[in-house]
């Protein structure tokens, strides 16, 4: 029997997911599928009732569905509850087991980027305040993160978060200069991607030591990256996060851990590329 795995969202169309679930399952010679489910607000329910009585492994769940989504599953692990979303369902035998994976894809893209974190987890200096967000600041926790700041356009924002977290938070305005002591630079806003807003950002203050990662990755290069290349910091672009939260739902839907090589990377990317 065909196992059904894929992506529950509205819309799917732009996702990245089938190409990389479709290669791993190709390469393991595994008898599934992964496809897409583009879902409206209002059936979201309906389509995870269907999951239960099908032959449905389990699903990817974006936007918009990834809070909401955490009232229609029986359960969901800590990881979930502490990010406060759901992007990942395992299905067994009708029970419904709701976790989040871009914690792992953010912090393991970050290690095979950097190497040894430790000097870069000393000042943490995070743009943004919403889901990525969220996952980025378990994920630096969990790791051992001396001390995270959020700097966000909407402050009221990144306070409500930086309280729920435990963490610091600074206005938009300042973010230039306060950069002066950060260990690592991390935007997890879709400013810089492919038709959004350029990211407003100077980084003479940046100390030559620090690390820059930009979770976007179309363009592959952000602007950020580009900058921060042309100052020889250490860089590290997010498709490698992309690749590592769909490694580690394939591993809890199929019982094997994907590779995550260069060839899938640029399998990937000739997509990404496609569709810019």
């Amino acid at each position: 029997m065909t196992t059904i795995t894929g992506l529950i969202g509205y819309p799917t169309s732009h996702s990245l997911s089938p190409r990389i679930h479709s290669y791993w399952i190709a390469q393991y010679a595994i008898a599934a599928e992964y496809k897409l489910f583009t879902t409206k607000p209002s059936r979201l329910r309906q389509t995870i009732g269907h999951m239960r009585s099908k032959n449905w492994r389990g699903v990817n769940v974006t936007i918009p569905h990834k809070q909401e989504v955490m009232n229609h599953v029986d359960q969901y692990d800590a990881t979930a509850q502490r990010i406060g979303a759901i992007n990942t369902i395992i299905n067994d035998n009708g029970v419904l087991t709701g976790t989040n994976t871009d914690a792992y894809g953010f912090i393991t893209n970050l290690r095979e980027g950097l190497g040894d974190l430790t000097p870069y987890l000393k000042n943490v200096m995070l743009l943004g305040a919403g889901g990525a967000t969220r996952a980025a600041i378990v994920a630096l926790q969990d790791a051992g993160a001396t001390s995270i700041t959020l700097i966000n356009r909407t402050e009221e924002t990144a306070k409500a978060l930086a309280d729920k977290f435990n963490i610091a938070a600074l206005p938009w305005e300042v973010r230039n200069e306060a950069l002066s002591e950060a260990t690592l630079l991390v935007n997890t806003t879709s400013l810089g991607m492919q038709g959004q807003d350029a990211l407003d950002l100077t980084l003479d203050a940046l100390p030559v030591t620090a690390a820059v990662h930009d979770i976007v990755y179309a363009p592959l290069e952000t602007e950020l990256l580009r900058k921060a290349r042309a100052r020889n910091h250490p860089t590290v672009d997010g498709v490698g996060m992309l690749l590592y939260q769909a490694q580690h739902a394939f591993s809890q839907w199929h019982g094997i851990t994907p590779e995550v090589t260069p060839a899938l990377r640029a399998h990937v990317l000739a997509e990404a590329m496609e569709a810019a």
